[in-house]
């Protein structure tokens, strides 16, 4: 850049991402999703620089921990700290340096300082320009385990998320835990469910194929098509729901079929409702419950839009709503700390408390203690969260167990077998694009067989 004029004031894509970022981590405390819909769509951004801008924003929220180590050596000795709006610049720009291989350095340093003159002054672009040439000529050094005092703080760095959620990873994945830590920095694959009430599997596939979208079946759950690509929005004719490969396999582990009794508590907006409907094929009944009243609507309205019959919606506290006749089988999945979708949204990882999985335990017991007495003897339990925190899964799930020996684990099918931990299942997060899931599959044993 020469001279001192400013730059034509005009909102690009790294603007964009620099306000997504703004308002991520400013007062409001957006989602990283919510500020950018906004942002991109005042832009009128094409669809190019709408995926470039949602990959640096979305990334550098991500990477936000390794960001700042990598900037350290360049700015860690200033007597006064960078202004905020500073440091997320110079954040940006070296999103750009180290993870967008896609962009010319010499593009990415000219255009972060643009955007420092747009929000700063002469001295901010001054810096932003200095400390991103001297990282491009030099290198910036990676994180060694040597710099750090634990294994938890250094893939914490490393992998960019809070220590004890590295921490965590580390104690629940083993060997897993550094891949998974690496995955969950990379975009989750998208993957949809088929409504079989309304067509098949290889229907649906067949219209994706004619839309450009490649579509493959799950090796776990029949009716769920792993994409690549550009994902699906749920169909207007409710064909198909967007649902992660990892949030359908807790059904596919129910197993309900035709003329069952079926209860789902904590129904949310309705994706496992229209799952075990359609394993019903609507022959049977299925009582929801979810005390969330928009939620409730959204539910509703998706299976007014399948054209299901079966599902009988109640609004109420899954803890004190009468739901009828014991049920053939059960489903809680629980509201839970969500570490294993921190993949999905970019800014969670940076808003959760090490506190939260021990605070959302005390009413997962109380929940699953809720279905256990509404599972009928020979019946079928299954409780899941979308999280690898013990506390919430394991540790849940024993404790009911050693108070209520009625019930037992049940046989978890072979094709699942990579994922068995101790009898239940522990889905790894990021790794092949699933979420994370600790699920567990119990058995209510008939009288005669109950101690």
């Amino acid at each position: 850049m020469t001279g001192d004029a400013r730059p034509t004031p005009t909102v690009n894509a790294r603007g964009v991402a620099f306000a997504v970022v703004r308002d991520v981590f400013g007062p409001d405390a957006r989602t990283a999703q919510a500020a950018f819909d906004v942002r991109a769509r005042r832009a009128e951004l094409g669809v190019r620089d709408r995926a470039f801008a949602a990959e640096l924003a979305y990334g550098s929220i991500k990477q936000r921990r390794l960001l700042d180590w990598l900037l350290a050596p360049y700015v860690g000795s200033r007597a006064k700290p960078l202004a905020p709006a500073v440091a997320d610049i110079l954040r940006l720009g070296v999103y750009q340096l180290r993870f967008m291989h896609g962009v010319e350095d010499h593009a990415a340093i000219f255009e972060t300082v643009n955007l420092a003159w747009r929000h700063g002054h002469k001295g901010t672009a001054g810096l932003v320009n200095a400390v991103l040439r001297r990282m491009q000529a030099e290198g910036p050094r990676e994180p060694q385990r040597p710099d750090f005092e634990s294994d938890a703080d250094y893939f914490g760095t490393l992998r960019s998320v809070p220590t004890w959620i590295a921490q965590q990873f580390i104690a629940a994945l083993n060997g897993r835990s550094d891949a998974a830590l690496a995955a969950v920095n990379r975009a989750p694959r998208s993957a949809l469910r088929v409504n079989t009430l309304r067509c098949d599997v290889g229907e649906v596939r067949s219209v994706l194929d004619s839309r450009g979208m490649a579509a493959e079946p799950s090796p776990y759950v029949a009716e769920t098509l792993l994409l690549d690509g550009t994902p699906a929005g749920d169909d207007a004719d409710g064909r198909w729901n967007v649902q992660s490969e990892a949030a359908a396999m807790p059904v596919d582990l129910l197993s309900p079929q035709p003329g069952e009794a079926v209860l789902e508590l904590c129904s949310g907006r309705g994706n496992k409702t229209l799952q075990m409907a359609a394993r019903l094929h609507d022959r049977g009944t299925i009582v929801s419950i979810e005390r969330d009243p928009k939620k409730m609507a959204v539910l509703s309205a998706a299976l007014k839009r399948a054209g299901i019959a079966a599902v009988r919606p109640i609004l109420g506290d899954a803890l004190n709503v009468a739901a009828g006749s014991p049920a053939d089988a059960v489903l809680l999945d629980a509201p839970c700390s969500g570490i294993g979708i921190i993949g999905r949204h970019p800014e969670a990882r940076w808003r959760k408390r090490p506190g939260d999985g021990e605070r959302l335990a005390r009413s997962q017991r109380a929940l699953l203690s809720a279905a256990a007495e509404q599972t009928k003897c020979g019946g079928r339990l299954v409780y899941s969260v979308c999280s690898i925190d013990p506390r919430e899964g394991r540790a849940v799930v024993d404790a009911f167990l050693a108070a209520d020996p009625a019930f037992v684990r049940a046989a978890i099918p072979q094709r699942y077998a990579d994922f068995v931990q101790d009898g239940d299942l522990l889905v790894p997060p990021g790794i092949d694009g699933r979420d994370g899931f600790y699920i567990a599959s119990l058995v209510h044993l008939p009288q005669s067989h109950a101690p």
